[in-house]
């Protein structure tokens, strides 16, 4: 029976480094030639899935922005914007509270470089988004977004986050990231709609992660795969826990589930 694969990105299909594994590559290949549907499932906006390596493994979908938007062979299935209004509340209540944004939609991100000037994760997307990376403050309010991710560090993040309570739901990765998704919308919403809208059922889903965004997936999934290499919170809310990323995890684990 032909099953629908939705896949987390970093820490999952690639390392910080963006290396994906061989044994991943002919994974994806397997499933595909088997008749599964694969989708990926990840915290990145659309706009910052442009690799062509990662794309170029022929996924049949993309589930972007904590499940704010999704598209089935290349055609957009819905995707959930921030209202202007909204957006710029949101930016200066996050930099009132000392939090450095990041915001994110399918075309385009957005940043100030005088807020991420020696910030490693800032640099990071800086050098990959290339002239899909605006900024923020020359293009104030005119920005199209579903969602953002913040650097938090010393800020009074308590506070930010009860300002914004009503509008946003948090996802904290540590000390120093949060990313902010409209109430009600996460990465296992995304595959619900998904899965409304092309009529698989959710029992024949399988969902692939490795940290704390990838929870409401992991609920969402008949089956939840925590990489070894994942996060505690992530391994404990899985149905499994294969091998790290770097030691074929993927891999090991359809073969597991003789999905390959």
């Amino acid at each position: 029976m032909p099953k629908a694969l939705f896949f987390d990105i970093d820490g999952t299909l690639w390392d910080f480094k963006n290396y994906i594994p061989e044994s991943t590559r002919e994974a994806i290949h397997r499933l595909k030639a088997n008749g599964h549907l694969v989708f990926l499932c990840s915290g990145r906006c659309r706009a910052y899935i442009q690799n062509p390596a990662l794309l170029q493994l022929g996924f049949d979908g993309i589930v972007s922005g904590c499940g704010t938007m999704a598209e089935y062979q290349g055609e957009r299935l819905f995707y959930k914007t921030i209202p202007a209004d909204l957006a710029v509340h949101t930016v200066e209540t996050v930099r009132k509270y000392g939090f450095r944004p990041i915001l994110e939609g399918a075309y385009h991100l957005y940043l100030d470089r005088f807020e991420f000037g020696q910030d490693a994760y800032g640099e990071k997307v800086i050098r990959e988004m290339g002239d899909r990376l605006l900024p923020i403050n020359e293009l104030w309010g005119k920005w199209e977004i579903s969602k953002l991710s913040c650097a938090t560090n010393d800020a009074d993040r308590e506070g930010c986050f009860a300002s914004l309570q009503k509008d946003y739901d948090y996802i904290i990765h540590n000390k120093n990231v949060v990313e902010m998704v409209p109430k009600g919308f996460h990465k296992g919403t995304g595959i619900q709609k998904v899965c409304e809208i092309l009529n698989i059922g959710l029992a024949d889903t399988f969902a692939f992660g490795d940290s704390v965004n990838d929870l409401g997936m992991f609920a969402a999934a008949g089956v939840s795969v925590a990489m070894g290499n994942g996060s505690d919170e992530a391994k404990k809310a899985a149905s499994y826990v294969t091998s790290p990323l770097l030691e074929d995890g993927i891999y090991n684990a359809c073969v597991h589930f003789e999905l390959i």
